[in-house]
């Protein structure tokens, strides 16, 4: 149901040697995990399962999935820094099937996009007809508690016929550039059909 992006920048980093190690202790240190709601929380819902209303097909079913989980940790979690949706009416917003890259941007060659956090989904309503698109958007870090909002970046590169998932978001060592790894097929046994753009202004 929801994509979620969260900031850490109140935390300190964890090895995941660190982590792991941890995890298969029999009393891991709690105090050292970021604790993100998982899994009585998607993003800033309540873990939830879809089913269609058997009275109706415009409707759906939804069910709190884990609601133990997500009242004990509905306090002690992590919120997201921004979230988006499989299923989102509103005109300039994105319905999305899976987040696929997580970048800062810390370069001046667009200006607009500077200390902003960049983002990219797969695929923009992955349902829809031919050719399918991938999604580029971006927000700014806060240190409030609120959830964020998202702006889409619109790209004019023409794909033309073909469907271009978005697969990948990188950056090179200092995050002064970007680059968006496009794929013409979302089946990775479709050989040779993946190109790496750098994202310019």
């Amino acid at each position: 149901m929801v994509e979620s992006i969260f900031s850490f920048v109140n935390y300190r980093p964890i090895p995941v040697t660190q982590l792991v190690q941890s995890y298969l202790k029999s009393q891991p240190e709690k105090e050292k995990f970021i604790n993100f709601g998982w899994r009585g929380w998607e993003g800033d819902f309540p873990t939830s399962l879809i089913a269609e209303c058997s009275n109706s097909s415009t409707l759906n079913d939804i069910t709190t999935a884990y609601y133990n989980e997500a009242v004990k940790t509905s306090t002690q979690r992590l919120l997201p820094l921004v979230c988006y949706f499989h299923k989102d009416s509103q005109p300039d917003k994105l319905s999305g099937s899976a987040l696929t890259g997580v970048q800062p941007y810390m370069g001046n060659r667009i200006p607009d996009l500077t200390g902003s956090v960049v983002f990219t989904d797969f695929a923009q309503n992955e349902e829809s007809k031919p050719p399918v698109r991938g999604v580029l958007a971006y927000t700014r870090p806060t240190r409030s508690c609120k959830l964020n909002d998202f702006s889409i970046i619109e790209t004019d590169y023409n794909f033309g016929s073909e469907s271009s998932y978005y697969v990948c978001l990188g950056t090179n060592m200092n995050q002064t550039r970007l680059y968006l790894g496009v794929y013409g097929s979302f089946k990775v046994t479709d050989l040779n059909k993946g190109t790496i753009f750098e994202i310019l202004p």
